[in-house]
């Protein structure tokens, strides 16, 4: 679930939800995770600001209160809107049907509350110098305000609830059928199940690429986009690999070609809805702490803390992390494909970088309890020469990983070892293919090794994330090829069996290319070319929009 209701106000959805000049605290820790709920509530949160600031103003002319009061009214028609849909979502869903109805309640108490304090017919006042008084109940519009932001909150959150329900209802519904589809014996059998199996998977591709696109955490966005690019490209493999299977049912590389693609699909499905209900499986690392990048960016911020508070942290931490930091360097030092020249590099940086942390600590030590700008100055020195150590070191580690991913992917653009496997099978030439499956073999692991080494330097956690999608997907794929190749040589006129090498030779070459795309999306945050936004792979994009979108808020 997105959040829980909680305390009125809102919160994650900018400044705008902080206090005002008014003192008008909106914030309670209710968290907002998707656009669409944040959207809904910022015109209503600007109507709302706008009445609380008019508030700071005792006297106020006619053509003003007559301002103050449209604004009221329409908030109130808003909720009122709101309110419809609300009860009319409650009412398809019994489960939150008492609670979304209570929020409702309170929802269009509170709208008619500030409808009434800002009816300028309502009020007894008195006229002065074209002047007229307002706003009498300071705290009945602050509570009113509160109460309603408080409510309609409540009531999109339980509207997300839904849609959660929703997308896990379908994966359900996906998975049930892939049960099916494993234990299917006959061709009429499976054309049948396989046809209601790729209608739900639209639908399960339109609720997730619906949540994949509203998600504000860009962390959640790549890792949905890596799970239903792995769901989209599978659909095809399982369709060939089942066929085969079905062709040949007493072969058994086909049966652990077809095993291998419902494995991968059912983990991706799970990795769906550990992301729409914000719950981590066991065991899952924060891909952050193995991050190098990352290590240097908190190592530096932590040293330049030193300017401000000497007593920041202690010398063993700042050394620890250090360390950390050069131990997660040798994933390159120790690599089979990293140069001579840049393994030298990368060790001489190192240990200067040590070095120069001694030489801080000495002077951090000295600067605790001499106060004198000698000391100061020399502070100063000794951080700004680590801090440029560690850029240097950046540089080379960065370059050392994407000059091997470039070699690489020149190397192997021809796919020359794809090419010889599928013409091996053909022949069925079972010599051949143990010496081209070593050959892929081989690419495999330089390719995933890669891919370990491009995360260290990604700079991002979305393209960190995608570093980690392209390293699964080529372990995996090279194994699910060899095993395609392995069938078809020893069936060498099995059609089928030349359609099910030809699909995963595809998303070989496919991933192939979505490594080059992402190796130059690395290069361009490393460069500062751009920002925090990237495109993911994902499904085709959803016709499907959410049910609170179009609440009629103002």
């Amino acid at each position: 679930m997105a959040a829980s209701p909680g305390p009125a106000g809102v919160a994650g959805a900018g400044a705008v939800y902080g206090s005002g000049p008014s003192g008008f605290a909106l914030d309670s820790g209710l968290e907002i995770k998707t656009r669409s709920v944040e959207q809904t509530l910022l015109p209503l949160v600007s109507q709302i600001t706008t009445l609380i600031n008019h508030k700071d103003k005792t006297k106020k002319s006619d053509k003003t209160l007559q301002a103050i009061q449209r604004v009221g009214q329409a908030v109130n028609l808003a909720v009122g809107r709101f309110v419809k849909v609300g009860e009319a979502i409650a009412n398809e869903n019994w489960d939150l049907k008492e609670e979304i109805n209570i929020a409702c309640i309170e929802a269009k108490q509170a709208g008619e509350t500030i409808a009434a304090l800002t009816d300028i017919t309502n009020l007894n006042h008195a006229e002065s110098d074209g002047q007229i008084t307002i706003f009498t109940d300071k705290t009945g519009v602050i509570k009113a305000a509160r109460l309603l932001l408080s409510s309609v909150t409540k009531v999109l959150l339980l509207a997300d609830r839904v849609v959660i329900k929703q997308i896990i209802t379908s994966r359900n519904k996906v998975l049930a059928t892939m049960e099916r589809l494993e234990k299917v014996t006959s061709f009429q059998e499976f054309v049948q199940i396989f046809s209601q199996f790729g209608n739900e998977m639209v639908e399960f591709a339109h609720l997730s690429g619906d949540r994949q696109n509203d998600l504000k955490d860009e962390k959640k966005k790549a890792k949905m986009a890596a799970a239903r690019a792995v769901l989209e490209k599978c659909t095809m493999m399982l369709l060939t690999a089942s066929k085969t299977c079905l062709r040949h049912p007493n072969c058994e590389s086909a049966h652990k070609n077809k095993e291998g693609v419902f494995v991968r699909m059912k983990v991706a499905l799970d990795k769906v809805i550990e992301i729409v209900t914000d719950c981590k499986s066991n065991g899952e690392t924060d891909v952050s702490s193995i991050n190098i990048f990352t290590g240097i960016k908190e190592f530096k911020m932590n040293i330049e803390a030193l300017r401000e508070n000497l007593y920041f942290q202690s010398k063993e931490n700042l050394s620890m992390t250090l360390e950390v930091i050069l131990e997660r360097t040798e994933d390159f030092t120790d690599s089979a494909y990293t140069s001579h020249e840049h393994r030298e590099r990368i060790l001489e940086l190192s240990t200067q970088a040590r070095m120069e942390l001694q030489q801080l600590v000495s002077v951090w030590i000295q600067a605790q309890s001499k106060k004198t700008k000698s000391i100061a100055e020399e502070l100063e020195l000794s951080i700004l020469k680590i801090s440029h150590s560690l850029n240097e070191l950046k540089k080379e580690l960065h370059s050392t990983a994407t000059q091997l991913a470039a070699d690489l992917l020149k190397y192997h653009a021809d796919h020359v070892v794809l090419k010889a496997l599928k013409l091996t099978g053909v022949e069925g030439n079972l010599e051949a293919l143990a010496v081209y499956a070593c050959k892929l073999s081989e690419q495999k692991e330089q390719l995933v090794e890669t891919c370990r080494l491009l995360r260290h330097v990604s700079g991002t956690e979305p393209l960190e994330i995608t570093c980690i999608h392209a390293e699964e997907t080529f372990q995996v794929t090279g194994q699910q090829i060899i095993s395609a190749a392995e069938t078809l040589t020893l069936h060498p006129s099995s059609k089928i069996a030349k359609e099910n090498l030809d699909v995963f030779c595809e998303a070989w070459e496919s991933q192939i290319s979505d490594m080059s795309t992402l190796l130059r999306e690395i290069n361009d945050v490393f460069e500062g070319r751009r920002g925090e936004k990237y495109g993911y792979l994902s499904l085709p994009k959803p016709m499907v929009s959410k049910n609170y979108v179009h609440f009629g808020m103002l």
